[in-house]
């Protein structure tokens, strides 16, 4: 903010430069164990279980959408009565939403690591983000896509020549088969790799850096879905040498429906305005001579303005900031010690219990982040997360998580098989699917977490999963709507 401005302000929004809550009382080299969580809105919310009573709701679907940060919430609430319109406007909270939201770019570009010359443009979503890359696409473009990738990674190329690679099993064989790839490409033009930094489905890390020099080495770009990776692990543009990287507010603890793409502008630049409007335009005139007369002839802006018309998110987008600020001073060297803390509780809870089949594409020993999906023997899947939430007060996720080829990958099911996101394949108490031994099951269960997450909730996970598995569900359940739910 201008020294104005934040003078004025600075009662309002002061919480956006306070200190973040320490992850760790002890300090980053002491036992992770000890350390104290992130604080996030809804940990005291209690939920009512179908066996009487209630408890505190452990919230272990982060991978869907992380819980706001307390901070964040402290920060918005801070700034709304100072809300105005971004942009043009002569009014004082104009003026000042407008260098808050031009300040919360360059938080964001601070936080990835941006390259000098990168353009960071707000969006809705990573979705919306990969989306306004993809219509972005110089003509002639090819694209190079794993299997493994969530559908917003997937779906968007459908104007370009899309080549989808099988799932790699091991991480040096991932770069490999995209090396392969990329020399078989004739004839050679722009090329494009996308590739997620963790998977959705299995939380493993990808060989980022490693994809994108090889990426880089036969003259293609690349990149980077972060959604998954930004809210565990620090994301450096410049140490991955990723070309773009695209993430989501709603997961890095910022639910206010925003995202991000940052990266290189000349394709950017390049391309028409991804929505047409005010904002994205520079100056529009009537045209009144020639070809066209009557119409109107426009010029865009070059700038990240050009992809963003209409009225921005200032709401989300300072979110977005916030969480980076906060995330950055707690230090990641911690946070990610204490998840790994947590990602070893769930692992091993969970290997202790023969029924459970952890899903993996890597392997046990694949670093990952606090992303772990699996499959019970004997039980449908949306049965299983549908007791866990009505008798244990535990929200995890079942289904094909919007990733439904590599799922089944994993599962080993055909890929013409039917399935849908969250959607059970089959009623309650109709087994006609295992893990182990004839046809596969068509979906998985996901439990997620990350720095908000407290051991009691893990701890619980791990505790219900055992006597579930043991001593079967308490309740009776019946399928609404698609859905397993408790009969009443």
């Amino acid at each position: 903010m201008s020294a104005s401005l934040n003078a004025a302000v600075a009662p309002a929004v002061a919480p956006a430069v306070a200190p973040a809550v320490a992850p760790a009382a002890c300090g980053p080299a002491c036992d992770p164990a000890c350390a104290e969580p992130l604080a996030v809105l809804g940990r005291d919310v209690t939920v009512p279980l179908v066996t009487g009573g209630e408890v505190t709701y452990a919230a272990l679907d982060y991978a869907a959408s992380a819980p706001a940060l307390q901070r964040v919430w402290d920060d918005v609430a801070a700034y709304a009565p100072y809300y105005g319109s971004v942009h043009r406007g002569a009014g004082y909270l104009s003026q000042l939403s407008t260098d808050l939201f031009e300040q919360s770019r360059a938080a964001v570009a601070a936080f990835l690591d941006c390259r000098p010359s990168d353009q960071v443009v707000f969006t809705r979503s990573t979705t919306d983000s990969l989306n306004l890359l993809a219509a972005a696409l110089p003509a002639g473009c090819r694209v190079f896509v794993f299997e493994t990738e969530h559908h917003a990674s997937l779906l968007p190329w459908d104007d370009a020549q899309v080549t989808y690679l099988n799932a790699p099993r091991t991480p040096g064989e991932a770069v490999a088969t995209l090396e392969r790839a990329l020399a078989d490409r004739a004839p050679h033009g722009p090329a494009l790799v996308c590739v997620t930094g963790a998977s959705n489905v299995t939380g493993e890390l990808w060989p980022v850096q490693e994809l994108a020099a090889a990426a880089h080495a036969h003259g293609a770009r690349i990149v980077l879905d972060a959604a998954q990776l930004a809210p565990h692990h620090p994301v450096s543009v410049r140490e991955l040498d990723v070309d773009w990287v695209a993430f989501s507010g709603h997961k890095l603890y910022a639910p206010f429906g925003s995202g991000v793409l940052a990266g290189r502008a000349d394709w950017l630049q390049q391309a028409q305005p991804y929505l047409a409007g005010g904002g994205a335009s520079r100056r529009v005139t009537r045209r009144v001579s020639g070809e066209g007369a009557g119409g109107v002839e426009v010029e865009w802006h070059t700038t990240a303005a050009r992809h963003e018309a209409g009225s921005p998110n200032v709401i989300g987008v300072y979110a977005i900031a916030s969480a980076c600020r906060a995330l950055t001073e707690a230090g990641f060297d911690a946070l990610v010690a204490r998840e790994r803390h947590l990602i070893e509780k769930v692992r091993g809870g969970l290997s202790d219990v023969p029924q459970v089949r952890i899903l993996s594409l890597f392997g046990d020993d694949a670093p990952r982040v606090g992303v772990i999906s699996f499959v019970v023997d004997g039980w449908n899947s949306s049965h299983f997360a549908a007791a866990l939430s009505a008798e244990y007060g535990i929200g995890v996720r079942d289904g094909l998580f919007c990733a439904h080829p590599l799922v089944r990958t994993l599962l080993g099911s055909a890929p013409q098989e039917p399935g849908e996101c969250g959607a059970p394949e089959a009623a309650p108490g109709e087994l006609p699917r295992t893990s182990s031994g004839g046809t596969p099951t068509l979906n998985a269960i996901r439990v997620s977490f990350g720095a908000g997450t407290p051991d009691e909730h893990v701890d619980r996970f791990v505790r219900a999963v055992r006597e579930l598995v043991t001593e079967g569900a308490k309740w009776q359940y019946r399928t609404e709507e698609g859905r397993c739910v408790p009969a009443v």
